[in-house]
């Protein structure tokens, strides 16, 4: 992947439908979109026009795959 293709402007990315994690708290929000090919993005809502990530299908199925079995922490108990 380009590294131009890694960081963008999150207000050019076309097409973006934003949804925030039922999870995210009052300030630390996480808003993801998935994009056509399917490929991810992620930004900070409190920046929307600020920077997104943009991962590939594989990347952001390592990462949930990795936060589901808690390689990035412990799970809290639902």
């Amino acid at each position: 992947m380009a590294n131009d293709r890694i960081v963008v402007p999150a207000q050019e990315i076309d097409g973006a439908h934003w949804r925030k994690s039922s999870f995210s708290g009052q300030h630390n929000c996480v808003e993801v979109a998935m994009l056509d090919h399917g490929d991810v993005a992620v930004r900070h809502s409190r920046q929307p026009a600020g920077p997104a990530l943009v991962f590939t299908p594989d990347e952001w199925s390592a990462f949930l795959q990795g936060a589901w079995h808690g390689e990035f922490g412990e799970r809290p108990a639902r």
